[in-house]
């Protein structure tokens, strides 16, 4: 009989698609998965993390604790972090809590921070609305005569 005894911990990377590698399909496991290569349709899902290297050419949809990207996304990803980084390329939709980026990143992608839920809007204090805001009109300023 073939099985586990323990579970493996989270960060633990286990799943690795190679840089000669193409995957299309489900995956789905409960460790960490590193993409190398190239994933050409499909879904990733994971209680842990996904990593993008450089060499990483995936077009799916990434479900994941924490995703970090240095090669080309495309798809829609729902994360509680999400982490672009130097050189990475990322088109479709982020579903994030928190996102972190580099400044050479190429992002071309609706980006959703649900960061609070609408309960949590509502228990906000309010602004005071009957209070008047003054306006200041700025005064016109001289014009240079030129002669």
């Amino acid at each position: 009989m073939f099985g586990r005894t323990q579970k493996p911990e989270a960060d633990a990377i286990e799943v690795i698609i190679g840089p000669r590698a193409s995957f299309v399909g489900e995956l789905r496991c409960d460790t960490s998965i590193r993409i190398d290569g190239a994933v050409e349709g499909g879904r990733i899902e994971t209680a842990a993390n996904v990593i993008l290297t450089e060499a990483a050419r995936v077009q799916c949809d990434i479900w994941a604790k924490t995703v970090s990207i240095r090669g080309l996304f495309r798809g829609v990803i729902h994360a509680d972090r999400v982490e672009l980084l130097d050189g990475s390329q990322v088109y479709g939709a982020l579903h994030v809590n928190s996102i972190y980026m580099d400044e050479a990143v190429l992002l071309r992608a609706e980006l959703n921070i649900q960061g609070t839920t609408a309960e949590e809007t509502e228990t906000l204090p309010r602004p005071d609305t009957s209070a008047s805001i003054p306006v200041v009109t700025p005064t016109a300023s001289p014009r240079n005569a030129v002669g």
